[in-house]
């Protein structure tokens, strides 16, 4: 008898309250930037999107690895999983950067170190969930998407460091003098990574069971599964 305890729901609830709550932070809490005004609020969630997809393609790289050391599927899924929810964070932490760029910069987009290796980081990972759908065999797939997995995170320090090797107009959020944020600033920003932690927990963790899952019924279609 499987007495395990689901947590997913309880998560999946804990998760809706803490966004709640940093709506509550982001749009009563925190004071008005006097420069940028309402916009900069973006930088709120922008933030913590791009913190949780550089963390996604962190556990892909993990999960590469310990898949060719263990040879097991449920490291797959997971790096399946990652990946899926980092290319969409990613995204929207692109998305989210480009208003905020177009008030504070007065364009859309320019080619500057931070966006330009976050741009070939997205189109990184969006070519290895490519190969995750390929017709590649089902014994080689696991493993050649592994290896690129792990090749591909060489990019993700060089996102974080960018704006600190290069000359960049991109904010250092964390900086030596604390990026210039005011007390509650620091503190909403903290609460939204939190909260999208708790996202970005409820999606791969959901996403992986379902690739667990798919596996296991295409092996049940094929009369594989004992």
């Amino acid at each position: 008898m499987n007495t395990r305890v689901n947590w997913l729901p309880f998560a999946a609830v804990a998760t809706v309250l803490m966004l709640c709550i940093t709506q509550w932070f982001v749009w009563v809490y925190a004071p008005v930037e006097t420069t940028l005004g309402p916009v900069q609020k973006l930088f709120y969630f922008h933030v913590a999107l791009a913190w949780w997809a550089l963390l996604s393609f962190f556990v892909v790289f993990v999960a590469g690895i310990f898949y060719l050391l263990r040879r097991q599927s449920s490291w797959d899924h997971l790096g399946g999983a990652a990946a899926e929810i980092g290319v969409l964070f990613s995204g929207l932490a692109l998305v989210t950067g480009s208003v905020w760029g177009r008030a504070s910069w007065g364009v859309w987009w320019t080619w500057d170190p931070r966006l330009t290796t976050t741009l070939i980081m997205w189109f990184v990972y969006c070519a290895y969930l490519i190969l995750r759908s390929s017709g590649i065999g089902a014994e080689r797939r696991p493993v050649v998407c592994a290896v690129v997995g792990i090749v591909a995170f060489l990019d993700v320090p060089l996102v974080f460091y960018s704006a600190r090797m290069w000359r960049s107009i991109h904010p250092a959020v964390f900086g030596k003098s604390g990026g210039g944020m005011a007390p509650e600033m620091l503190t909403t920003m903290l609460v939204s990574i939190a909260a999208f932690g708790l996202l970005w927990l409820c999606m791969t963790t959901l996403r992986t069971r379902q690739l667990r899952h798919g596996e296991r019924l295409d092996a049940l279609a094929r009369g594989d599964l004992n």
